[in-house]
């Protein structure tokens, strides 16, 4: 199955329709790292990530990992090969904390965008996070944490996203 991310507001996943939020300033083909735009395609999901210390296991027939205080996800154009991984937060590296004081990554899904062959500047920590207010992402898509708790339980490590 597909999730589509059909409009700035809308994901639709089977006969479900979720309101969302994407990147500040739109969709784009051609993604850099910082231009605040959610990147048009298909592609694969990532494990589930949570924090323990706040949430509890998701349930879902995807793996999840949770979330360390040493955690980040690197999105510095001088990291080489640990461009748009996660790395270990003791580093010289600029990156994106994961284990943050809002509530935005308790739960969150890195989408599968600049993966294989990694592009150095063309975009990095694309993921489907938690929102409360819908408020236009840095390039990620929002969900409600209702709404993010349902998509889990349906979806599977086969499913994509194709962002239109």
């Amino acid at each position: 199955m597909l999730i589509i991310v059909k409009n700035k507001d809308t994901l639709i996943y089977d006969d479900f329709i979720f309101k969302c939020c994407v990147g500040k300033k739109g969709f784009i083909k051609k993604k850099k790292e910082g231009d605040k735009k959610t990147p048009i395609g298909k592609f694969g999901l990532d494990n589930i990530y949570y924090r323990s210390d706040k949430k509890s296991r998701p349930i879902s027939k995807i793996n999840s990992t949770q979330i360390k205080k040493t955690m980040g996800w690197c999105n510095d154009i001088k990291a080489g090969r640990k461009y748009n991984k996660v790395i270990n937060t003791n580093t010289t590296f600029n990156y994106e904390k994961l284990f943050r004081r809002d509530y935005k990554y308790d739960y969150f899904i890195p989408i599968k965008y600049n993966w294989k062959n990694t592009k150095v500047g063309s975009g990095s920590a694309i993921f489907i996070h938690l929102t409360k207010d819908y408020k236009p992402t840095a390039g990620c898509i929002g969900l409600s944490e209702k709404d993010f708790l349902i998509l889990i339980k349906i979806i599977n490590k086969k499913t994509k996203i194709k962002i239109l």
